[in-house]
C-alpha cells in the first residue's frame, strides 16, 4: 500500500456475525461504559485537585493563601492558553458548541485526541479553582469516545453520526447522575427534534453510563438537594413568577456579557490568544479571594466562587446562608463565570448557571420573607427552611432555561434533583416565563451564538431550518464567511485574470484594502465591461455602500437588498462599518427560506 497506513476497523467475522442493528446496540453499551467511567474519573480529578489545593491553601499563612488562590488559576489558564493555541483548539469552552457543529458540519467525527486534550485542560483549569462546570466538557469528553468506536466500527456515515448523540446522552447521564434529562437535553439541545430512532441506543447508553456513575459515586445525583416532604399548593408559590422574571433578565445579561467580552477578547491584538485564560483566571481569583473575605467578615466564610461551588448551593438549599452572603456569591460567582469563559477558559456552564439560579432563588426568598416580618402583607409567605429551599430550585430551574434555552430539560433536571414532584406547577410557570423572556431578548441561544462568533456556519441545524421563523434569525447564521476579495490597487485587467484562475465566478466581489478595510463592491459586470489598466478603486468613486450587520434580521436584510436592487451585500462590524465580517447574496436567503419551507 506504498506506505499508506491501514484504518483500523471492526474485524470482518464480527461483522459476518452481527447484523448492523446488533453491531449498534453492542456499541452503546460499549460507549455507554466507557463514557460512565470517564465522567466518573473526569468527576474525581476535578473534585480531588480542588480539595487538594484548598486545603494546602488553607494551613498557610494569610499571605500565602492568598498568593496560592491567585497563582492557581493562573497558571491553569496560561496550561489551557498553550494547550488550546498549539495543541488542542477545540479545548476551549464547554465542548457542547464544538460537538453540535461536529455532529452537523463534520458527520459526527470528533477526534479521540481532542477528548484527552479536553479530559487534561478541563481537569487542570476547573480543578484548580477557576469558575466553570465539568458537565459540559464530559459531553464533549464522551462524543469524542462514541465517535472514536462509531469510526472503528461501521463503514456508513450514518451510522458514525448516530454514534454523537449516543455519547452525549451518556455524558450528561454520567455527570449530572440524571438519565431522564440526558434524553431530553439531547433531543433539544442537538437534534431539536422527537425521533424514535435515535432514542434507542441513547436510552442504552444512558442507562449504562447511569448505573456506572451510580455504582461508583452513589445514588443520589452529584448536586444533592433531596426533600423529605411534599409540598403543597398554596399561594407562596406565585414566587415563581418574580424569579421567572429576574432568571429571565439576569440570564439575558448573562448570556449578553459572556458573548460580548469574548468577542472583545477577540479583537485585542495586543493580548496573545495563549494568555487570555490566564487573565481570566487571575481575575477568577481576585473575585474568589475578595468573595471569601466578603462571606468570612459576614460570619460564614465561602469558597464557591472557585471552581464549581456546589456546597453553598446545598447551604443555600438548608436556608444556611443570609442575604448578605447570597448578594456577594451571586455577584462574584457572575463576574468569575463571564471572565473565565470569555477569556477562553476550559469548562462548562451547567453548573454555573445552576449555581446563579440558586443564588437568585434564594434571595428572592428571603426578601419576601423579611418583607412579610417587617410588613406582615405577605401572611400567605411562610418564611420556613422549607419555603426557601423551594425558592432555591424554583431559581435553578428559570435561571437554566433563561441561560441553556432547553425548557423542558430544566424542568425534568430539577425533578431528578429533587426527587419531588411536588414543586412541578411553579417550576413550570417560572421556567416558561423565563425562557420567554430570554427568547424573546436573544432569539439566538448562546451555543449557537457562540459558533456563530467563531465563524462556524448554522445552516445544517434544525432550528434554522423552519423550526423557527427564519426571517427573524440574524443574518450572521446565513451569511459566508469565507470571501474573495479584490485589491483596490490592482488593474481591472489582473483582477479578471485572478478571478478566472481561481475559478471565482460570482455577480459581485467585495473591495478590501491591505490594512482589511473595506473599500466597496465592484460586479463582475463592471470588470469586464471596462477591462484594463483601469485600477478597481477607481470604479468605486461616489459609490453609496449598502452593507447590514450581523446582527440583522434576515427578513431587513432581504428588503434592503430588493429595495437598492442588490444581489449581495458585505455584512460589517456594528462598531466600525468598514471592518467586513462576511457576505451575504440574496441566494443565502433563497437557500434558507426552501429549507424552512421544506
Amino acid at each position: 500500500m506504498s506506505g499508506e497506513k491501514k484504518k483500523r476497523t471492526l474485524p470482518d467475522w464480527m461483522r459476518r456475525r452481527m447484523s448492523d442493528g446488533q453491531r449498534f446496540g453492542a456499541l452503546c453499551v460499549l460507549a455507554g461504559l466507557l463514557c460512565g467511567l470517564t465522567a466518573v474519573l473526569f468527576h474525581y480529578a476535578i473534585h480531588h485537585l480542588f480539595h487538594w489545593l484548598w486545603h494546602e491553601a488553607s494551613t498557610r499563612d494569610p499571605r500565602e493563601f492568598a498568593i496560592i488562590l491567585l497563582a492557581a488559576p493562573t497558571l491553569a489558564g496560561l496550561a489551557v492558553g498553550i494547550g488550546v493555541q498549539f495543541f488542542a483548539p477545540e479545548a476551549a469552552g464547554s465542548g457542547i458548541p464544538q460537538t453540535k457543529a461536529a455532529y452537523y458540519n463534520d458527520g459526527g467525527k470528533i477526534s479521540f485526541r481532542s477528548g484527552v486534550w479536553r479530559f487534561v485542560l478541563g481537569s487542570l483549569y476547573v480543578g484548580l479553582g477557576n469558575s466553570l462546570g465539568r458537565e459540559g466538557p464530559t459531553v464533549h469528553i464522551s462524543t469524542a469516545i462514541s465517535s472514536r468506536i462509531g469510526r472503528w466500527a461501521f463503514r456508513d456515515p450514518a451510522r458514525v453520526q448516530a454514534m454523537a448523540p449516543v455519547g452525549m446522552a451518556a455524558g450528561i447521564a454520567a455527570a449530572f447522575n440524571a438519565p431522564l434529562s440526558a434524553l431530553t437535553f439531547v433531543f433539544e439541545e442537538l437534534l431539536d427534534n422527537f425521533s424514535m430512532k435515535a432514542l434507542g441506543g441513547m436510552v442504552v447508553a444512558v442507562v449504562i453510563a447511569a448505573a456506572v456513575s451510580r455504582s461508583l459515586l452513589g445514588e443520589d445525583p452529584v448536586l444533592t438537594a433531596k426533600l423529605a416532604e411534599d409540598y403543597e399548593t398554596s399561594a407562596w408559590m406565585l414566587v415563581a413568577l418574580p424569579l421567572g422574571l429576574g432568571a429571565g433578565l439576569i440570564g439575558h445579561l448573562f448570556v449578553r456579557s459572556t458573548l460580548g467580552l469574548r468577542g472583545w477578547f477577540k479583537n485585542r491584538k495586543f493580548l496573545p490568544a495563549w494568555v487570555r485564560p490566564a487573565s481570566g483566571g487571575l481575575s477568577c481569583g481576585i473575585l474568589g479571594l475578595a468573595a471569601y473575605y466578603i462571606t468570612q467578615h459576614l460570619g460564614d466564610a465561602r469558597n464557591s466562587v472557585f471552581s464549581i461551588g456546589y456546597d453553598s448551593l446545598e447551604a443555600a438549599f438548608e436556608n444556611e446562608l443570609t442575604v448578605g452572603i447570597l448578594g456577594t456569591l451571586l455577584v462574584m460567582k457572575f463576574l468569575a463565570v463571564v471572565l473565565n469563559y470569555a477569556s477562553g477558559g476550559s469548562g462548562g456552564l451547567f453548573s454555573p448557571t445552576l449555581f446563579l439560579g440558586g443564588m437568585l432563588g434564594g434571595l428572592i426568598g428571603m426578601g419576601l420573607a423579611e418583607v412579610q416580618h417587617v410588613g406582615e402583607w405577605i401572611p400567605a409567605f411562610p418564611a420556613d427552611d422549607r419555603v426557601i429551599g423551594g425558592c432555591v430550585l424554583l431559581g435553578m430551574g428559570a435561571m437554566f432555561a433563561a441561560v441553556v434555552r432547553c425548557p423542558f430539560t430544566s424542568l425534568i433536571i430539577i425533578f431528578e434533583m429533587t426527587g419531588n414532584y411536588s414543586l412541578i406547577l411553579p417550576l413550570m410557570a417560572g421556567n416558561m416565563l423565563a425562557w420567554q423572556i430570554a427568547k424573546k431578548l436573544q432569539p439566538v441561544s448562546i451555543y449557537n451564538a457562540l459558533l456563530l462568533q467563531d465563524g462556524v456556519t448554522l445552516r445544517r441545524l434544525p432550528a434554522y431550518r423552519g423550526a423557527q421563523d427564519y426571517r427573524k434569525l440574524p443574518v450572521q447564521s446565513i451569511m459566508s464567511h469565507d470571501t474573495f476579495a479584490l485589491d483596490p490597487k490592482e488593474s481591472l485587467h489582473s483582477a479578471l485574470k485572478r478571478i478566472s484562475v481561481s475559478h471565482k465566478r460570482y455577480h459581485a466581489y467585495p473591495v478590501v484594502a491591505d490594512d482589511g478595510r473595506l473599500a466597496g463592491v465592484v460586479t463582475r459586470h463592471e470588470l469586464e465591461e471596462n477591462g484594463g489598466d483601469q485600477l478597481v478603486e477607481e470604479m468605486l468613486e461616489g459609490q453609496q455602500l449598502l452593507s447590514v450587520t450581523p446582527d440583522t434580521s434576515i427578513r431587513d436584510a432581504a428588503n434592503r437588498m430588493i429595495a437598492r436592487d442588490f444581489q449581495q451585500v458585505p455584512v460589517v462590524s456594528a462598531n466600525d462599518p468598514r471592518r467586513m465580517l462576511g457576505w451575504l447574496t440574496l441566494n443565502d436567503i433563497a437557500r434558507q427560506q426552501n429549507a424552512a419551507e421544506s
